[in-house]
């Protein structure tokens, strides 16, 4: 497959909705994307029409590499996140969620046999995939990737740069090519975490160790109350169930919310219910932020897990339920974006989503300049 112009390639596994589809944008053509879930499946043929040519829901484990098409710039794996065990864990379709991502791994070993190793690999993944297992899965990720002939680096991004909600993922950026020099070096977005996993790999996968060079985006202009809906358009909760919710409150967030009540200006807010221990006793919270962000969206699975707008200014308090289009604007989706008609499965696909501005600055300031490179990899570079 091939685009006109100076286009690139791309593969995308558990692709969701297309999140990463849409940030890589129009310079990229999408060879192949697939994902188990059937309500995102349904959402990614509604918004992409061409769809049917390369879409396959079902299991990443039941694709084989001979049904990959072409030779792909990049291979792009949102994996599962709710088990981050990857050492050891090729435990194929009883796997579960936790050797996904093997699945998709496979099928780079596949392509590789077949000399059709894509130049490129992204993996996004929760921060946590830095330090699970003391460090051990992320080695194994790195080895993984070594054992293909990838170097790799990892970024830390956080959505807040780019949109109101605070959302830090995890970019494991892989090459088969040397990484250019002027790709290289100090970045932002090698935080703590970042460092301390590099530290912690073994000398062998340390030689294989990027620093990729990113910077920092421009300054955010918009802050959570810029994405809302109108307030007459949506539903508000009624008094005793707002009531019900400051109840919840610890009295510090209390205090500060009946301070905020009291002004002119309309203060708005988010709110997530969180269970914490006081005193060595586990009690359910209810934490609001005012500075501009919501919470990270999350996959609704309970009412605990809806995030709610609060509202407070001239002598009241107002609460809600974020709308799934406040959510998807929260992933910097496109307003013409088709979202499930139900509002728990529109919820799913936003919050199990990847920030579509984070995709496409990594695009346009890494990855393109990365392939405009002439794709050489010496057998030197690759047996290291």
């Amino acid at each position: 497959m091939s685009v006109s112009g100076p286009g690139y390639t791309f593969y995308e596994f558990f692709a969701g909705g297309g999140m990463a589809r849409l940030g890589l944008g129009e310079a990229w053509a999408c060879a192949f994307a697939n994902d188990f879930d059937p309500v995102k499946a349904a959402t990614y043929r509604a918004n992409f029409p061409d769809a049917a040519e390369h879409f396959h829901e079902g299991d990443v484990w039941r694709l084989s590499a001979s049904g990959l098409p072409g030779h792909a710039d990049l291979a792009w794996a949102s994996s599962p996140c709710q088990d981050f065990s990857l050492a050891g864990a090729r435990a194929g379709l009883s796997g579960g969620r936790s050797s996904a991502f093997f699945g998709f791994w496979r099928l780079v070993e596949g392509l590789a046999a077949e000399d059709r190793g894509p130049r490129s690999i992204v993996i996004e993944n929760v921060s946590g995939l830095l330090t699970s297992h003391g460090g051990r899965d992320f080695a194994a990720l790195g080895q993984a990737l070594a054992d293909e002939g990838y170097s790799f680096g990892a970024l830390e991004i956080d959505a807040a740069g780019f949109l109101p909600q605070s959302r830090p993922r995890v970019f494991v950026v892989a090459t088969r090519a040397p990484p250019p020099p002027a790709l290289t070096g100090d970045s932002p977005f090698h935080t703590r975490a970042v460092k301390a996993a590099a530290a912690g790999l073994p000398p062998a996968l340390a030689a294989r160790w990027v620093w990729w060079r990113l910077a920092a985006p421009p300054a955010r202009n918009a802050d959570l109350a810029a994405l809302l809906e109108p307030d007459a358009d949506v539903a508000w909760h009624p008094p005793e169930r707002t009531e019900r919710w400051l109840a919840l409150m610890a009295p510090l967030h209390r205090v500060r919310l009946e301070a905020l009540r009291t002004r002119r200006e309309r203060q708005v807010g988010a709110v997530y219910r969180r269970m914490r221990t006081e005193d060595g006793v586990r009690v359910q919270r209810a934490e609001a932020r005012f500075d501009g962000l919501a919470g990270c969206l999350r996959t609704p699975r309970g009412g605990s897990s809806r995030q709610l707008i609060v509202v407070a200014g001239e002598g009241r308090v107002r609460t809600r339920l974020l709308t799934p289009r406040e959510a998807a604007r929260l992933m910097g989706l496109p307003e013409a974006y088709r979202l499930p008609p139900a509002a728990t499965s529109a919820l799913h696909v936003a919050g199990d989503g990847v920030a579509v501005p984070v995709v496409r600055w990594l695009a346009a300031q890494l990855l393109e300049p990365l392939l405009a490179e002439p794709a050489v990899i010496s057998a030197e570079w690759a047996a290291e």
